[in-house]
């Protein structure tokens, strides 16, 4: 077994030692395309080599040439209009100039590949068994009896639950985690030599990436497998890779151990991304959001003043649900609960996120607040406006307020209009003014982003990701409004395009005053850009207070699943956490009829300062302290408790204790409803107090329990 492998879990990563010969080689290699020009090079004389058992990551922006690079080596890229010259050298064979033929005897047998996006990548048409079975057929030469044993032996070695049922699902029934597992297992159905990952991460939940990068170090030890990770995350380098290598332009500028270059970075642009990298806890001990960029502390954006003037936008009870259709008669079988019962408020100039994973009802609570998604019940205010019940030109005109930013500007923008059509159509719509003084408008706002005013005449398409999303916030200060809800505007970006864009939202909502709600499940920018945080699951909201609470002293052990599965940038601390549990978002479907149970209580009052005494997390989380109006914490119940730990009764009622001897019987209710062991109850609850008394109050409500 390779040395290397002892790196992968308990030691940080160390530069791998010569002896070891390469299973992938590759020297001097140029990827060019022809267009009108000529031959444009868009990656130039790329060199690195692989162990068994190693992990090497090629970083930089998009555009930099790591995914052409990788399509090189597989054989990938289209013939006549690209060309790859140099040496690729797998197990000691010349594989650049291979014959297509010869090429898929070795692709997917001896080198794989895990594309970003697995639901482009796996057939709609044909279940997931059917997609693993063809590449074992096709390299082991199984039987298809053979072949359907072989896949359910690959779902179980991914950590796919139930993989007896879910063979027979088609791509569209599986989560986005689940899908990247399947797209590992026919990855590694062959047990190739070789595995490139191309961005597998990128897209995904903090949790489903940590489970992801785990599931891939896992496998590499079992068939000693070397591994070309591609990424613009270097938490994610730090996590698992031995060696790093910098592109830039299409330019190697740096590679080395990966612990050199965090620890030393020789490059200005390795430097560069290193910076762009916002690490957990640097914001412990600052008031409010700071700019990425920020030199001097006292310049903090938090400044200005939260909330004087009261809310502008007031939340309660929002739901939201989806009614199944299905059958000939097209009864409706139960509903999905995206958003269940969900409260906040936001106050002028205060950012609110919203995380989760990928499923929660963020999205669509952001849709729902402006109605775009018609919400089921509740009540959503925009300075004092009641959104419920508008007509279709109040609503218009409501919404000038407030605007949203999409996650993907590219989708958002019409590809048929340039820029400045794009931005000055929403001015005319409204009649603020004339198209001249739209275009002027437009200018004015391009340079407020960033973006030169010869922008006005291209088209989205001649526009890289960061520059279509700075597009895409100009159109939406189009309409001067007073809130944004930006639905993750950041998500898809490189790290330092990420904290360009941050510190563009954190300038505007600085000079203009704007309120956002920020919808993300990027922890580590949401603590950089945020005055408060709500934590949902399940479409409820399960935590919320300000930023300082929720990630310095979370209370509800979803919120601490979530922070601990954020990659920390830096390869010291590689192997010092404990494996993360497997498992997917419980189902929100609900049943018809089904009515969300009740709160039990209400919170305490608002008051300006925690008591010197409060020590418990439970109760500090809840920002009562700063809210106002529909911003009042209530702790959901779970409505399916079992697989769900951190909302068991048990749980809930331990973090109430500290609330005094005052909610014990609600406690009790609780409990009761839950169906909680009130035997193990009992010594939490005595230790808490430090009472001996209360163990003897609770003794006998649990008698008559029983």
């Amino acid at each position: 077994m390779n040395d290397l492998q002892t790196l992968r879990r308990g030691a940080p990563a160390l530069p791998v030692s010569g002896h070891t010969a390469p299973v992938l080689s590759v020297r001097d290699l140029t990827t060019s395309f022809h267009t009108r020009g000529g031959w444009t090079s868009v990656a130039r004389d790329v060199s690195f080599d692989i162990s068994p058992g190693e992990t090497r990551a090629i970083v930089g922006e998009s555009g930099s040439g790591k995914s052409v690079t990788s399509m090189a080596i597989m054989g990938l890229l289209p013939h006549g209009t690209s060309r790859s010259e140099g040496r690729v050298r797998l197990e000691g064979r010349e594989i650049l100039n291979l014959q297509e033929r010869d090429m898929q005897r070795i692709r997917g047998k001896q080198i794989s590949m895990v594309f970003q996006e697995p639901m482009t990548s796996l057939n709609p048409v044909y279940t997931i068994g059917d997609q693993l079975a063809e590449t074992l057929r096709a390299h082991r030469r199984l039987s298809r009896s053979d072949a359907r044993k072989a896949v359910r032996e690959l779902l179980d070695q991914v950590r796919i639950p139930n993989a007896e049922r879910r063979i027979d699902e088609y791509p569209h029934q599986m989560s986005g985690g689940m899908r990247q597992r399947v797209m590992l297992a026919m990855a590694l159905a062959a047990r190739p030599k070789v595995l490139i990952a191309d961005e597998p991460t990128t897209a995904l939940d903090v949790t489903i990436q940590r489970e992801i990068l785990e599931l891939i170090s896992d496998l590499q030890m079992e068939i000693d497998m070397g591994v070309l990770f591609i990424t613009h995350d270097m938490g994610v380098v730090a996590e698992i890779a031995d060696r790093t290598l910098v592109m830039y332009r299409g330019d190697v500028v740096e590679q080395g151990a990966t612990t050199e270059i965090f620890a030393a970075p020789r490059e200005r642009y390795t430097r560069d991304l290193l910076a762009a990298v916002h690490r957990l806890g640097d914001m412990s001990g600052k008031p409010g959001p700071q700019r990425f960029s920020v030199a001097d502390p006292a310049s903090d954006v938090s400044r200005q003043a939260i909330g004087a003037q009261g809310p502008i936008l007031e939340v309660t009870d929002l739901s939201v649900h989806f009614p199944i259709r299905g059958g000939m008669l097209r009864r409706s079988p139960g509903a999905v609960h995206a958003v269940e019962n969900v409260s906040f408020s936001l106050a002028a100039g205060e950012t609110l996120s919203i995380v989760g994973e990928s499923g929660c009802g963020k999205s669509t609570t952001g849709r729902a607040l402006l109605r775009l998604t018609e919400p089921t019940s509740g009540q959503v205010k925009i300075d004092g406006t009641d959104m419920g019940g508008l007509s279709r030109e109040a609503l218009r005109e409501t919404r000038k307020r407030a605007q949203m930013i999409f996650q993907d500007p590219y989708g958002s923008l019409n590809p048929r209009s340039t820029i400045g059509e794009a931005l000055v159509e929403p001015f005319v719509a409204h009649a603020i003014g004339t198209v001249a003084d739209g275009e002027r408008k437009a200018r004015g706002l391009l340079d407020r982003v960033g973006l030169q005013r010869d922008a006005m005449g291209r088209y989205p398409h001649e526009f890289s990701g960061g520059q279509r999303q700075r597009a895409a916030i100009a159109r939406a200060l189009m309409l001067d409004p007073r809130i944004i809800i930006a639905d993750e505007a950041v998500s898809a970006l490189d790290v330092s395009v990420k904290a360009q864009v941050c510190d563009l939202l954190l300038d505007l909502q600085e000079s203009l005053g704007l309120s956002y709600v920020f919808i993300s499940h990027d922890m580590a920018i949401v603590e950089r850009v945020s005055h408060r945080v709500a934590v949902m699951y399940l479409g409820e909201i399960v935590e919320i207070g300000s930023r300082a609470q929720v990630f310095e002293t979370p209370g509800h052990p979803y919120t601490r699943r979530l922070l601990d599965a954020v990659p920390r940038p830096d390869p010291a601390l590689r192997g010092t956490r404990p494996p993360i549990e497997t498992r997917e978002l419980k189902s929100p479907i609900r049943a018809p009829g089904f009515q969300a149970p009740k709160w039990l209580w209400n919170w305490p009052p608002v008051t300006s300062s925690l008591p010197k005494d409060d020590t418990a997390p439970a109760c500090r989380r809840s920002g009562t302290r700063e809210m106002a109006g529909a911003d009042r914490p209530r702790p959901s119940l779970s409505h399916d408790p079992a697989p769900v730990r951190e909302r068991s009764a048990r749980s809930e009622a331990r973090q109430r204790c500290v609330q005094g001897g005052k909610k014990l019987v609600q406690v009790l209710v609780l409990c009761r409803q839950q169906r909680a062991d009130l035997q193990a109850f009992i010594p939490l609850a005595a230790d808490s107090y430090k009472h001996a008394r209360l163990a003897q109050k609770l003794d006998e409500p649990r008698r008559a329990l029983r």
